[in-house]
């Protein structure tokens, strides 16, 4: 833990736990008041504990992570320097399925992974609010190229833009067919809670998918999400750390609730007369108690 701290940067850290037994008295307190993405943020290496998701997907930790390998005969991750390439053991499995999937339903080779989780979960430095708990996966709207890039490609290569500059529709010069069935493909998988897509994405699904259309349930809009699809899996069973989001709203979610996301307010806001202030970091005491044995464990 000792090593955790130091590598977080934070003036004493290195002086704030003298070993385990310590956080049962004055430095767990001083744990609590450190800024939580400060800690899991400075952790390389997974907490060699059980698998388990601890908390909610947007405050919580992750226990026994297991790392995405760089490469499979169908998936490729990127941005590799971020370090982000962990999973509970179900969302990797969920990977490695869905994609040995995605070229037999679409023109895909595989797919291009970006963030899942930090190796402890955990809130992160930058970006996410949520995949805190190893079980959020971005996945880019890109099909995977036929050849393996390199580690400074993958660091480099944007994902496709998909939506129109408008933010009203899909491009039609980049959307395709594929991107409907890849999108079907992960929200028909039985371990996936919701998939996240702008709402002009959900738009043109809404809009262009046949046959059956019970999968649409699971597709709900959101803000960004214009470059790729969250895959978020339901919490595992028998997982009672683990809490999960309200089910999804009963529909195929493609009437007057999706209206509102084109509305010109929602588009175009005006921006606000009194800036807001910004919000305080979320601390290691507004997480799970179940969280400072993944920060300890060694």
């Amino acid at each position: 833990m000792r090593r955790v701290l130091r590598r977080a940067g934070l003036a004493g850290l290195a002086l704030l736990l003298a070993g385990p037994a310590a956080a049962q008295t004055a430095p767990a307190a001083r744990l609590d008041s450190l800024p939580a993405k400060q800690v899991f943020g400075a952790a390389k290496a997974p907490a060699p504990l059980e698998a388990r998701s601890i908390g909610f997907y947007s405050k919580g930790c992750l226990a026994g992570a297991q790392a995405l390998p760089v490469n499979g005969a169908t998936w490729q991750a990127m941005r590799l320097s971020r370090n982000r390439n962990w999973g509970h053991p179900n969302l990797i499995a969920f990977l490695e399925r869905f994609s040995a999937t995605v070229p037999s339903v679409s023109q895909w080779p595989g797919i291009l992974v970006g963030d899942l989780s930090q190796p402890r979960g955990g809130p992160m430095l930058t970006g996410h609010a949520s995949h805190q708990i190893g079980l959020d996966a971005d996945i880019w709207l890109t099909p995977m190229p036929r050849r393996e890039l390199s580690r400074e490609e993958r660091e480099k290569i944007s994902a496709t833009m998909v939506v129109r500059k408008d933010r009203r529709d899909v491009d039609p010069a980049v959307w395709t067919p594929s991107h409907i069935t890849v999108i079907k493909a992960a929200a028909q998988d039985p371990e996936v809670e919701r998939v996240l897509v702008n709402a002009a994405i959900k738009k043109a699904l809404c809009r262009d998918a046949k046959g059956d259309r019970a999968w649409l349930q699971k597709v709900r809009p959101y803000w960004g999400h214009d470059y790729h699809m969250h895959v978020r899996l339901s919490c595992p069973e028998g997982a009672p750390d683990c809490r999960p989001q309200d089910p999804v709203v009963p529909g195929e979610g493609c009437g007057a609730e999706l209206d509102w996301w084109f509305s010109e307010g929602n588009l175009n806001p005006k921006p606000p007369t009194t800036p807001p202030k910004p919000k305080p970091p979320m601390l290691m005491q507004d997480l799970p108690e179940a969280c400072r044995q993944v920060v300890l464990a060694p």
